[in-house]
């Protein structure tokens, strides 16, 4: 339990250093290096709190259940379930710190980047009235001559 929680400690520090948002440790590339590295101290820091709960329930277990045993005897308590919990949690961090790399090797080679051009509704076209633009969505209102009126949605309408 005591390597567990060096090994955790040691985790977090280097798992701050990798962020994306610290100065510290170089590139996205060399960030993400380091967090995997973090994700994997990080497994074998839960795989070491796993270690020492189950050994711990055997250790119960069998003297609870031996006959010959005339001391004290103990039964399983919550912080046994607590550390089960907990070492199941430090595994899935790991595992989540490992996953999260494949985003900042691929982001950067395979997604085309997108630009923002705007609604469709509220695209500018020019206008000859003081300089300001006119929206399209600023149509004039139909003729009330025709009895069939026609009405022009934009892409964006709700219908």
């Amino acid at each position: 339990m005591i390597a567990s929680v060096f090994l955790g400690f040691f985790c977090s520090i280097i798992a701050l250093v990798g962020m994306k948002c610290t100065k510290i440790g170089g590139s996205d590339e060399s960030k993400a290096r380091i967090v995997c590295f973090a994700g994997v101290i990080f497994i074998l820091s839960g795989l070491c709190s796993l270690s020492s709960c189950s050994l711990y329930a055997h250790r119960v277990t069998s003297e609870f259940f031996d006959p010959m045993y005339i001391a004290q005897k103990y039964e399983l308590g919550a912080a046994l379930f607590i550390g089960w919990a907990g070492s199941l949690l430090c595994i899935l961090g790991g595992l989540v710190f490992c996953f999260s790399i494949s985003d900042s090797f691929t982001s950067s080679s395979s997604h085309p980047a997108y630009a923002y051009r705007g609604t469709a509704s509220a695209t500018h076209t020019p206008s000859n009235t003081r300089g300001q633009p006119k929206l399209m969505s600023q149509r004039p209102p139909p003729e009330s001559s025709s009895s069939f009126r026609v009405h022009h949605f934009d892409k964006n309408a709700y219908v």
